[in-house]
């Protein structure tokens, strides 16, 4: 993707433009950012997969004043019927499912990767919503089928309507309202207020990007990298290649529950080691950032045939850094030609039969074996 050239997605602007402008700035409203858009899944298909295991669902009602909220799998006795107004049914991570839902991210990848969460399709009935809100992260809302209405604004006060199963603004203070028909797109910023309630029936598809809270990354990244520290082999003569604690200046103690200064010292030198290496801490991150939701699951692929390229399966994260190459939760060193290859890999999710021809024999053997694994599919 050439990111400085016009897009009608962001209203003529060029990625480069849009994120220096907007990006965690201020809200865009596009008009037919998506000319001829079509939902990508029918009602029926939408309700049916609403109902399956591993599929993240939820339905919100809002009759007689009530807001109620269930979580899937929802079987299809469980949804209103659709001629009734007020209730929404909301499907996570669509593009998981779904190949077109997958197909329609592909024109937001000017965001990194690390960044993309998923799509999420909203269904409602007239007047069917969740009520005014703020969310941690970046939204795209395409208007995929119907019309919703959009109330949006700054949000100065955080405070929720009490005793509800979602999270409502008490005090929202709309400063602008949109109606958007179908193509048309609003793009809101972190913590920006935003009310859609739909017109007649409506779908509205969600891109979301994850945010992760620094106590909570770390605390990911301090797991990961734990998980992956491993005592140094021994020298040659048998020794052990690392520290012991060793504490032959210990005197007599009084206090023996008292922890030893010593211990302390010694624990927080292994503990700045083990944090020093950069290396340790790339290959923390590229292993969080691919690894794969905890519903997603792989089922064994088919061995490359000879002379294909190759296509990521939808499911599959796939990033990279200087030095390594991350897959759906694993890391792998790669140089020289291998590395940009690969690297392409993760840029465009797709690699020609060509490109494949020139990896070397390791690095073609690492291949067949995502295929084994189902991560990656042949592509002729």
């Amino acid at each position: 993707m050439d990111v400085t050239q016009p897009m009608p997605l962001l209203g003529g602007l060029s990625p480069a433009t849009f994120m220096r402008r907007h990006w965690q700035k201020k809200p865009l409203v596009v008009r037919q950012a998506w000319p001829g858009v079509q939902p990508p899944i029918g009602r029926a298909e939408l309700f049916d997969l609403a109902g399956a295991e591993g599929v993240e669902s939820r339905l919100l009602t809002a009759f007689d004043g009530g807001w109620k909220l269930r979580h899937g799998p929802l079987a299809r006795r469980a949804l209103p019927a659709v001629k009734r107004p007020n209730w929404t049914l909301l499907v996570q991570g669509l593009d998981l499912q779904w190949q077109p839902a997958h197909q329609m991210l592909q024109p937001f990848r000017f965001v990194p990767e690390a960044r993309l969460d998923d799509l999420m399709i909203s269904y409602a009935t007239d007047g069917g919503g969740v009520g005014p809100h703020i969310d941690s992260y970046d939204v795209f809302l395409l208007q995929v089928h119907g019309q919703r209405r959009w109330r949006i604004g700054p949000v100065t006060d955080r405070s929720l309507v009490p005793g509800l199963p979602v999270r409502i603004l008490a005090n929202f203070q709309p400063t602008e309202e949109h109606l958007l028909e179908p193509g048309d797109m609003l793009y809101l910023p972190p913590l920006w207020g935003h009310d859609g309630v739909a017109v007649g029936e409506c779908m509205t598809c969600s891109v979301g990007f994850r945010a992760a809270t620094a106590t909570t990354l770390a605390q990911e990244l301090l797991h990961q990298i734990a998980d992956d520290l491993e005592p140094p082999e021994p020298d040659a003569t048998g020794r052990a290649a690392e520290a012991i604690y060793r504490d032959a200046a210990q005197a007599a103690t009084a206090t023996p529950g008292r922890l030893p200064a010593s211990l302390r010292q010694f624990a927080q030198a292994a503990m700045q080691r083990a944090l020093r290496d950069p290396k340790a801490l790339d290959r923390a991150l590229g292993v969080l950032m691919t690894e794969p939701k905890p519903q997603v699951w792989f089922e064994a692929g088919t061995p490359l045939p000879a002379g294909a390229g190759v296509v990521l399966d939808r499911r599959s994260r796939m990033a990279y850094d200087d030095r390594h190459v991350f897959i759906n939760g694993e890391a792998f060193v790669a140089a020289g030609r291998d590395a940009r290859l690969m690297r392409a890999l993760a840029d465009q999710r797709h690699l020609a039969a060509a490109e494949v021809a020139r990896l070397s024999d390791g690095a073609r053997a690492l291949l067949d074996d995502w295929a084994d694994a189902g991560w990656v599919l042949a592509d002729a």
